[in-house]
């Protein structure tokens, strides 16, 4: 009786903490949904309204009249680009990483491993420099192209791939399968779980990039959302109301990215966890 009391005492502490735990981390977004359908003088004012009661679309409104619809454009195409060219590449490095056998191929590896602990700041220099050199600053190019070479990526790529029996490849090389396409239809399938959860990664990492986008970029046409976001705060005074709107738009392609890979993301996160 005594253990099965403790049981349930621990079984109702740990519902109550992840009830608190998912409240607090959902209450920021609902914080962001109420406040964009908020007047500018609610919105900040203490103590706060939870919830809006007169609710009104002028934040919505202010917000439209600049090029939204463009910033949003911008920050889904790269992100996109950015998520299909990373998932390919990496796959690719990952999988000759992990079963081929070639000379200086732990060194690389190392390098690898190295990279991911470098701050991406410190390359930006060099890197804008570079991108000036080659004409491609405020273009496509210069902010799809230097994201590629994801360390992190190849990294998980290769960690997966080890775990593809050699048999399996050595068969279908046999069958006379060749190296694409033992790549794209044995390989690229097995990889998928740990392809998923690098998808998520990958695109939520580029819409949310401000820092180096704010760098590679120098007219209004070619700004992302966060940018546009933050060129609506004034210098002496801020519009809450109007950013709050932005920031939940912002949030809205994020959700639907995870909804759509969401099953294969977990799916690599648990095998990540049993193979670990």
């Amino acid at each position: 009786m005594k253990r099965s009391a403790g049981h349930r005492l621990f079984n109702g502490l740990s519902t109550l903490l992840l009830i608190g735990s998912t409240l607090f981390f959902i209450f920021p977004f609902y914080w962001i949904v109420t406040g964009a359908f908020k007047i500018q003088t609610v919105a900040t004012q203490i103590p706060p309204e939870w919830f809006p009661i007169k609710p009104t679309l002028q934040n919505w409104s202010d917000l439209f009249k600049n090029p939204v619809w463009r910033w949003t454009f911008n920050s889904f195409f790269i992100a996109l680009m950015e998520m299909i060219a990373v998932c390919l590449v990496s796959a690719s490095a990952g999988y000759v990483l992990a079963k081929k056998r070639f000379p200086g191929r732990a060194m690389i590896f190392t390098l690898f491993i190295a990279a991911m602990a470098l701050p991406k700041q410190v390359i930006l220099v060099p890197l804008f420099t570079m991108l000036t050199d080659f004409g491609w600053v405020n273009t496509y190019r210069g902010l799809i192209l230097p994201a590629i070479g994801w360390p992190f990526g190849v990294f998980l790529m290769k960690q997966f791939a080890q775990t593809i029996p050699g048999e399996l490849i050595e068969a279908a090389k046999i069958d006379g399968c060749s190296e694409v396409r033992l790549f794209s239809t044995i390989i690229i399938p097995l990889l998928k779980p740990a392809l998923g959860a690098l998808a998520i990664f990958t695109f939520i990492a580029s819409w949310n990039d401000y820092f180096s986008q704010l760098i590679m970029t120098r007219s209004t046409p070619m700004m992302t959302l966060p940018l546009g976001i933050a060129t609506m705060q004034g210098e002496f005074t801020t519009n809450y109301g109007i950013m709050m709107a932005g920031a939940a738009l912002a949030s809205v392609p994020m959700i639907a990215i995870f909804l759509t890979f969401q099953k294969a993301f977990t799916q690599g996160i648990t095998m990540g966890a049993v193979k670990g």
